[in-house]
């Protein structure tokens, strides 16, 4: 059954396993052990982030393909679902149907990049998946009569995930089952179910050819292997999981804008969260986004208590002040990146052999 659901792909590392299990435990009882608005946000970003970070690596780490556009499709879906609740109202066939044209716009517009542009040489595409990202970011902050410009839009969820709503009288372990709690536990299974079906793609033979086109694409190509094909189906398949990231993180957050999700910062984080998990592994994604979205919601958190605790020591309270935290978290970077240039992942599972 296991074997079934990680489709042969197992973690290879003790260690790795403990700490995907304490991730999957921790995500799964979130609501209730760690109470709290700022915790439940937390790990439904993390639910969110394994997907997209897990998208993304089906196309760098996998395939070899180095795209800027990612946060257009990841925007894509929030704005699908996002301006479909806005314009239709709140119910569960206005989500449906705001998801199929975010999908099949998406899949459409990865589709058209990918035939006219993975043609070229690697560097030359993510130049134009960077252009067209800051066209379709233009886009969204101009037409502001439709897309709310740079303000966004904010909606209504259906009455089953707003916070008014009971599930249970009675709180459980402690806890109000209301609808927040139901809103993430969507959040989680449906992140659970696609980062599962991307461990199947890419342990599939389709997966394998991805894997023979990034090592070695002429090779690929001499063996019959269609690498534009293949490139293009990558990308499209990416550009799914990326809207429907997009998707779920509108509904959690009951808003929609550029900085939310078409930033090009947040394309930036996808990258850090690659590399520091370890690119070319699913697992990587899991690690990657868990411990940089834990860091960069509690960091500065912990460096207010370290400058209160250090007051009477000279220069310590400045450095350590929460201000400051970015410093910190690109030193994190470079260390990580240093002891393990291969990721996380790449790291443990190398110990693990």
């Amino acid at each position: 059954m296991l074997s079934t659901l990680l489709s042969g792909d197992f973690p290879r590392s003790r260690i790795l396993t403990g700490v995907l299990v304490a991730v999957l435990i921790g995500l799964t009882l979130a609501p209730f052990l760690f109470p709290g608005a700022a915790a439940i946000n937390t790990a439904a970003k993390i639910c969110i982030f394994i997907v997209l970070v897990a998208s993304y690596d089906l196309l760098l780490g996998y395939t070899g393909i180095v795209s800027f556009a990612h946060t257009m499709f990841f925007g894509i879906g929030g704005y699908g679902v996002g301006l479909a609740l806005y314009t239709f109202g709140a119910s569960w066939g206005v989500i449906g149907l705001g998801i199929l044209a975010a999908l099949i716009l998406g899949i459409a517009l990865a589709m058209l990049i990918g035939l006219l542009s993975l043609r070229v040489r690697a560097i030359f595409f993510a130049m134009i998946t960077l252009a067209v990202a800051s066209a379709f970011l233009l886009l969204a902050t101009q037409f502001s009569e439709f897309t709310g410009g740079e303000d966004g839009r904010t909606f209504s969820v259906p009455p089953v995930l707003r916070p008014g709503y009971r599930l249970l009288e009675q709180p459980l372990f402690g806890t109000v089952v209301n609808g927040r709690i139901l809103a993430y536990y969507l959040v989680f299974v449906a992140a659970l179910v696609l980062f599962l079906t991307m461990l199947r793609i890419v342990n599939s033979p389709f997966g394998r050819v991805l894997q023979a086109i990034r090592e070695n694409d002429m090779r690929a190509e001499a063996l019959g292997y269609r690498v534009v094909y293949y490139r293009t189906m990558a990308n499209c398949i990416a550009a799914a999981m990326a809207v429907l990231a997009g998707a779920l993180y509108a509904i959690w957050l009951r808003y929609t804008g550029p900085e939310a999700t078409l930033s090009f910062a947040i394309m930036l984080d996808i990258l850090l969260m690659v590399v520091i998990g370890g690119m070319g592994t699913l697992y990587g994604a899991v690690v990657g986004a868990t411990l940089f979205i834990v860091a960069q919601n509690y960091l500065q958190r912990l460096m207010a208590v370290g400058a209160s605790a250090t007051e009477g020591i000279p220069l310590l309270p400045k450095l350590l002040h929460p201000d400051r935290w970015l410093l910190f978290l690109g030193v994190l970077f470079v260390l990580s990146v240093y002891f393990f240039p291969t990721g996380i992942v790449g790291r443990l599972r190398s110990g693990g052999r």
